[in-house]
């Protein structure tokens, strides 16, 4: 990572960050609350912080100026917690998000504009009996005022929710980046879990908030080796950040010093742990790539008609590709603006085929037949790959389980209204996965293919011109046996249609490109035309939980994780720099345009899939708080209604227990010494009360 002025702010930078020109992978560390406060000085701790190698604090609470002037002087940058009411039911009592409203712009306004400052996460893992009880929807929401209300004090700071598994439908639409504090402390469920979190991230980064383990019970040694092969995967795996829970055994929660955990990489008089010594392994420069063979591994195929004023741009970014050599090769499909002089002008090492007008599919095989690489990659002429692309496709690929990967394409920050609508409207490319590594479809934008594997279907179906191309050659693909796989961090910028008309064109087009997939593969099709995926088809929005959203909680909501049920994730949302009321009315219209124009030009019908019936209004449910005591806390309430007769409830009901038509949901309140208060939501006859509630 390269030192940076301090002036200078992180930034997202697609799914990593960076901070000016430079893309940045933070390695930061949790520090504090201690007991007794901060420190007189934090020159010692500091010192000692960047000499490990990190670059940035996590703390759990808004700076005092004298910690950012500190960091800053140590070239540290400062991630703070905003802390607040965040763990009673505020929605009940909208005085606590009001407060803590006043209290982040006042925050911000006092330090936001430190250099040193970073980001800030404005909550951290509400706890899910309580985010059950006062509706996930609603919570989230929540999240997002305060994040929205911090942007506008503070526009150049990054803003995020530190979520956790228990939780993991909690995504703010408007975070900078998805946080997770993660605790899986073996090697292959960690690597599974993270590589399921950057589908929950979306389009964003993905950022481990917190990862540690507990030397009392685990040993210093194996905290060692566990953060040594952590920080080494996390970087594999494509994380955008790093954070360390956390510098020292001193720990003050709860009102308390916490004595029975230490999570520290430093005892509690300040002695080093063996762990302390591996976190080089996060900024070590990776290992030189072997010398490039004779012929290239990659070979870059770019089909293009009258793309003069896009052309440029993208081979700009292929040039600045790095990894193993590569060759460029540009189809020019019969352009009548001159694309191809202008390439052969600009570009000389880049090989040029001119074709007449054939097809996309017809450019596509015509560069596949000229390239001499083990591996075609193509792209788009709107498209520009990520310095990274090639690098990151080519770490799936050597696996050789998978003939054919590709990663997400994002869409650059719209700098119009009408690009912020076509960028949050469906209908624009998406990859559908099998699970979190396997792909059932790929969009040809970021699409790289064994030679071997694409001679051996016959490469792309010429019959189509313009569209559904990548469709029948991923579904071709599948159908020889051939495995896709996925890159998350292997994206390309993708720029979208510039204006409405523009995009509704592209649906048009879409559409004509289904029915031609409809007459060759009518099996993957419904009856009412609509492709029938095995898998989920990410909509670049994070995965978050709706008014309608059915999510997985566990027998009485113990579910260590919590996951959303959805075949079809949510879409990008307006960036808040265009939410406005007639960017969004706009947005309607265009969401209730896009799948009847694909529908008409696919099957000559409008009919869309009819919503489920409307359910009967429910009656007003029973509500009762009771003061949380070590004798009267959630579980033992909970066994008082199974000891009283009560069932748990479905996994996805959200409610705890239920008997004789009943249901039953029991949520804590915490304050600053722990739980203070039990939320009981009765639903049902309430002259059935139970006796766990006559005589508590």
């Amino acid at each position: 990572m390269t030192q940076d002025g301090p002036s200078i702010h992180w930034q997202t930078d697609g799914k990593f960050l960076r901070s000016g020109s430079s893309r940045v992978f933070p390695l930061c560390v949790t520090y504090g609350p201690f007991p007794g406060g901060w420190p007189d000085s934090f020159d010692a701790d500091f010192a000692r912080i960047t000499a490990a190698g990190f670059h940035a604090l996590r703390i759990y609470q808004m700076p005092e100026p004298r910690l950012l002037d500190a960091a800053r002087q140590h070239g540290l940058r400062v991630f703070a917690g905003f802390d607040w009411a965040q763990n009673v039911d505020f929605l009940r009592q909208p005085r606590h998000l009001t407060a803590a409203t006043i209290g982040l712009v006042a925050a911000l306004r006092a330090t936001g504009g430190h250099p040193a400052l970073a980001g800030v996460y404005v909550g951290n893992e509400i706890p899910p009996d309580l985010v059950r009880w006062m509706g996930p929807a609603r919570v989230r929401e929540a999240l997002e005022t305060l994040i929205s209300h911090g942007r506008e004090s503070a526009p150049h700071l990054m803003f995020a929710y530190a979520n956790f598994p228990g939780t993991e439908y909690l995504e703010p639409e408007n975070a900078d980046f998805t946080a997770f504090n993660l605790y899986l402390e073996d090697e292959p469920p960690f690597r599974r879990y993270v590589k399921r979190l950057h589908h929950i991230a979306g389009d964003r980064p993905l950022v481990i908030s917190e990862f540690g383990l507990d030397t009392r019970r685990n040993g210093t040694a194996r905290q060692a080796g566990t953060l040594r092969w952590a920080l080494a995967a996390a970087r594999e795996l494509e994380v955008a950040a790093m954070t360390v829970y956390a510098w020292s055994d001193r720990w003050w929660n709860n009102n308390a010093a916490v004595t029975d955990w230490d999570f520290g990489l430093t005892d509690r008089e300040g002695v080093a742990k063996p762990a302390l010594t591996v976190m080089t392994a996060w900024t070590a420069p990776p290992p030189p790539p072997p010398a490039p063979p004779s012929a290239p591994f990659f070979s870059v195929i770019i089909a293009s008609r009258n793309g003069r004023h896009r052309i440029a741009s993208c081979l700009r970014a292929v040039e600045r590709l790095t990894g193993r050599s590569h060759e460029t090769i540009v189809v020019d499909d019969g352009s009548s603006d001159g694309t191809a002089e202008q390439v052969a002008r600009e570009f000389p090492d880049v090989r040029l085929i001119r074709l007449p007008p054939s097809g996309l599919s017809a450019a596509r095989n015509a560069g596949a037949a000229a390239a001499c690489g083990q591996v075609l990659a193509f792209t788009d002429d709107d498209c520009e790959p990520d310095a990274e692309w090639l690098v990151r496709l080519r770490r799936v690929l050597d696996g050789r389980r998978f003939a054919a990967v590709g990663g997400p394409n994002l869409p650059p920050p719209p700098t119009t209204p009408a690009e912020a609508i076509v960028t949050a409207a469906p209908g624009g490319p998406s990859h559908v996965l099998l699970d979190d590594e396997e792909a059932e479809h790929l969009p040809g934008c970021n699409l790289a293919v064994r030679r071997d594997a694409f001679d051996a279907i016959g490469g792309f179906d010429p019959q189509f011109h313009t569209a559904g191309d990548d469709v029948d050659f991923c579904w071709r693909l599948s159908e020889a046996g051939y495995a896709l796989g996925f890159a998350p961090g292997a994206f390309v910028w993708h720029h979208r249609r510039p204006t409405l008309g523009a995009f509704l064109r592209q649906q048009a087009g879409y559409g004509r490109a289904e029915r031609l997939l409809m007459a060759k593969h009518p099996t993957r099709f419904s009856t009412r035309g609509g492709a029938k995926w095995r898998g989920f088809v990410y909509g670049g929005g994070p995965v978050r939980a709706t008014g309608h959203a059915v999510i997985y909680h566990g027998p009485l909501g113990h579910a260590g994780y919590q996951s959303l049920v959805n075949r079809v994730l949510p879409l990008r949302g307006l960036p808040q720099a265009f939410d406005r009321p007639s960017t969004r009315c706009l947005l309607h219209v265009v969401t209730w345009l896009v799948p009847r124009i694909r529908s008409w030009h696919r099957t000559r019908s409008l009919r869309q899939p009819t919503g489920p019936p409307p359910q009967p209004q429910a009656t007003e449910p029973l509500e009762i708080q009771l003061p949380a005591t070590r004798e009267m806390n959630r579980d033992t309430l909970l066994q008082r209604f199974l000891d009283d007769g009560w069932s748990p409830c479905g996994n996805s009901t959200g409610w705890d227990l239920e008997r004789a038509g009943s249901r039953v949901l029991i949520a804590t309140e915490y304050g600053q010494s722990g739980p203070v208060g039990l939320l009981i939501r009765i639903d049902g006859d309430p002259t059935t009360l139970p006796r766990a509630l006559k005589n508590p």
